[in-house]
């Protein structure tokens, strides 16, 4: 009696390094992303077709979140510690929520992709059959 071979098991890459390195849900070998925040049409590695991606505005919606509490919560500070004039404020914490945006949207992305990857996760959807036997 013959044994058929065993597929070789991969382990999926974990979200933080897909977040922080941009790369391949699946294989980790591929990149995500062909622009600063546009998706790649498929991994140029294990050919996973990056179409079924839908991150919407999650990660925005966690930039602004996070960066609004850090640069609020930086502005009080300064302003009841030091008392600097108006205009410091809007050069400071214009320029630190550009930075922060910035630098944060895109692992974000990344990161959200991975997860919906990982769970599976799809588009919801009602269930409208009304054959069905009540519970």
């Amino acid at each position: 009696m013959t044994q058929s071979p065993t597929p070789p098991t991969t382990t999926l890459p974990t979200p933080m390094t897909v977040a922080l390195k941009g790369c391949c849900p699946r294989c980790g070998e591929g990149r995500l992303f062909k622009g600063f925040l546009s998706l790649a049409p498929r991994c140029e590695a294990c050919g996973l077709d990056y179409s079924f991606i839908d991150t919407a505005d999650g990660p925005a919606f966690f930039v602004m979140s996070f960066v609004g509490i850090v640069v609020v919560g930086l502005a009080l500070w300064v302003e009841f510690t030091y008392t600097p004039p108006i205009w410091l404020h809007l050069v400071m914490w214009f320029g630190l929520t550009a930075i922060l945006s910035l630098a944060l949207v895109r692992p974000l992305k990344a990161l959200m992709v991975s997860l919906q990857f990982q769970n599976k996760a799809e588009q919801g959807r009602l269930d409208t059959d009304r054959d069905r036997e009540p519970r």
